[in-house]
């Protein structure tokens, strides 16, 4: 392993504890993943950097902090059924992988879902990660229920497709508001007809696109 890179894995951590990460199994998580693989050649000496970065199709790795935030609210166990949309770099899909849990993600850039099929199954090849090219905000019928749904992007309202796939004490963390500006929701569904919706923090994603987000290729 690259020295250069670990220790600045370890300089990332002690980071994201002091700005209020808890979870030590998230920060484990995030220890052991070599984010640097799933960054552009161009960037892979910022891959330790607390920030966003860009990778193919106008998309981005999300900043460190924000994927450990958003994992955090998931409050998931080993063993659970975790559906992400926006499978990205796959840098998600990946910490997610290394708590234990079944991994299902949707892509809907199609070199963006080879490339990240590549290195999740080059990185974890024996990690239950099922990943899918498609329209990510109607889900995943065929695995649902889902313990926990994370999306990766910027909603202007949450899917019903996939409230409807999340379990009953599941947890959806997703982005809600315009293209440019949404807060973070964490919904949590209690019983089959009802869910608890809490908005947090301010967040900038990039627009979630499909039947049930914005329309149109952005």
């Amino acid at each position: 392993m690259n020295r250069q890179y670990q220790d600045a894995r370890n300089q990332l951590i002690d980071s994201l504890r002091k700005r209020g990460i808890v979870n030590e199994h998230v920060l484990q998580a995030m220890l052991n993943v070599p984010r640097e693989q799933f960054v552009s050649k161009p960037f892979k000496q910022r891959a330790y950097e607390d920030v966003a970065l860009p990778i193919d199709k106008h998309q981005t790795i999300s900043q460190p902090f924000t994927v450990a935030r958003m994992t955090e609210l998931l409050e998931i166990k080993p063993g659970d059924s975790i559906l992400e949309i926006g499978t990205g770099s796959g840098y998600q899909a990946a910490i997610l992988a290394e708590m234990g849990v079944k991994v299902f993600t949707i892509e809907r850039h199609f070199e963006l879902y080879n490339e990240a099929r590549r290195v999740l199954k080059d990185l974890y090849p024996d990690k239950p990660i099922q990943s899918r090219f498609g329209d990510g905000t109607i889900g995943w019928a065929e695995f649902a229920p889902f313990q926990g749904i994370i999306v990766t992007a910027g909603a202007p309202e949450i899917p019903e497709s996939l409230l409807k796939q999340l379990a009953i004490g599941g947890h959806c963390i997703i982005p809600v508001g315009n293209e440019r500006s949404q807060v973070m929701h964490c919904i949590i569904r209690e019983d089959e007809q009802s869910f608890a919706d809490y908005p947090l923090e301010d967040v900038s994603f990039v627009p979630l696109i499909g039947k049930q987000g914005w329309s149109g290729d952005q």
